[in-house]
């Protein structure tokens, strides 16, 4: 896979991305470092990253040792709160960070989005590197300057856009991980098919269970996401495009948060695209049969989840604090086509109901 070199950032594969990383810190001759990582990454991951970054280069490795604190938070989207905001924080003033220190974050979505939102306001802005450990983090949280934590169950309420200084892609880290996250990854990679082309979706559509994604697919689905960002970094217009299934899908995972139902990111966002897939074909003409088609095909990946009426009147009040919205009125991403997504669209709280039905049919 070749390396990507963007203005605002560069992501970097395998081996080539522990020189860079090495590279960026003489050259930027960083006092203090801090490794960023959860209860699951640092028993798994970090060893992992030590032993690729100092075999990088064994010359640096004392150097570079003796700037580097280790800060671990709890695993799980729960953590992204003001409390562990403010916790990060204090550790980073114990320790004596100033601004010419560096964050590592080492973990899936809720690291790369809680480490570079801390980065982002900590001393107005210090420096950051995304190291991705889960396939969701390396083929989407971690790359196009989203930061953000979550307060009273809602999805990255507050945050701000912060590039990472770079990005290192090791697919080594998804042999850490279950089929159960590895699946909860591929529905960015399904959405980012959907949002592309037919070409893509055919590709997508040939994976049957996780051991046959590749990184040709990790790597088409990487530049799908930078095609868009590039357009419009900082979601004016068609970066919205990258919401499809996140509207519906965001609303269900706060809905599910903190409670004996809660479900990982990816599993609420595959959710969202059937539902979203079942709005496109009844606000845009959507093909019917390709509608069935991604409920058909999600559904290897993806547990039926029930919804009771209250439920999904609890899910539809949650849809007024979604980011998009001009107004406390949802507005939606959806498909014309596959390829030609759609942004801003009005759906009614029926239409809604309607595409849950479909859902659980």
């Amino acid at each position: 896979m070749e390396s990507i070199i963007k203005p605002n950032y560069s992501i970097f594969f395998g081996n080539t991305g522990y020189v860079k990383l090495l590279e960026l810190i003489t050259k930027n001759n960083y006092d203090k470092i801090l490794i960023l990582s959860d209860s699951n990454t640092v028993k798994h991951c970090l060893p992992i990253l030590k032993d690729r970054l100092f075999s990088a280069d064994s010359k640096s490795k004392g150097e570079i040792e003796n700037k580097i604190f280790s800060y671990t938070v709890n695993s799980g989207e729960q953590t992204k709160n003001l409390n562990e905001l403010k916790k990060i924080c204090e550790f980073l003033i114990s320790k004596g960070f100033k601004r010419n220190s560096l964050i590592i974050n080492l973990g899936g979505g809720m690291v790369s989005d809680l480490g570079g939102f801390v980065s982002s306001i900590y001393m107005r802005g210090i420096d950051f590197v995304n190291i991705p450990t889960s396939l969701l983090g390396m083929v989407d949280a971690s790359i196009g300057g989203k930061t953000g934590i979550d307060l009273n169950d809602l999805k990255n309420i507050i945050g701000s856009f912060e590039f990472a200084k770079i990005i290192i892609i090791d697919l080594k880290f998804l042999l850490t991980l279950s089929v159960r996250q590895i699946n909860s990854g591929f529905a960015e990679m399904i959405k980012h098919s959907l949002i592309d082309s037919n070409e893509h979706w055919n590709k997508i559509r040939n994976v049957n269970c996780s051991k046959d994604i590749d990184s040709d697919l990790i790597y088409n689905s990487i530049m799908t996401k930078i095609k868009i960002i590039e357009n419009d970094p900082k979601e004016s217009s068609t970066r919205k495009f990258l919401n499809f299934g996140h509207t519906i899908g965001h609303a269900i995972e706060s809905f599910l948060m903190n409670s004996d139902r809660e479900i990982l990111h990816g599993e609420a966002i595959l959710i969202g695209i059937i539902l979203e897939s079942y709005l496109s074909q009844k606000l845009l003409n959507f093909d019917t049969k390709l509608t069935s088609n991604v409920k058909n095909y999600i559904q290897k990946f993806s547990e039926q989840i029930n919804f009771s009426a209250e439920d999904i009147t609890h899910i539809i009040e949650l849809l007024k604090y979604d980011k998009k919205n001009k107004s406390e009125e949802p507005l939606f991403v959806l498909l014309n086509e596959i390829g030609k997504p759609s942004y801003d669209i009005k759906v009614s709280y029926e239409e809604i109901i309607e595409a849950f039905k479909f859902y659980a049919a």
